[in-house]
């Protein structure tokens, strides 16, 4: 689902982006309690939003490095 009604001020930088970086993935909860997941330079596009188990898996899944492609 994409949400393109979220606060401009809620968004938070990645912490492995450069803090003179503007382009970067920032994520912000919203206030129907999902992760709002957007792209910097294209805010216009909107933001992807997932239920938190649901992030919080894909970030564990890339740490870990057992994100496995799909077909």
């Amino acid at each position: 689902m994409i949400r393109h009604d979220l606060p401009p001020h809620a968004w938070r930088k990645s912490s492995f982006s450069d803090e003179t970086d503007p382009l970067c993935v920032e994520m912000q909860p919203t206030p129907d309690s999902l992760v709002a997941i957007g792209d910097s330079k294209a805010r216009p596009r909107g933001a992807f939003v997932f239920a938190p188990h649901t992030w919080a898996t894909f970030v564990h899944s890339i740490r870990k490095g057992t994100l496995q492609p799909t077909r």
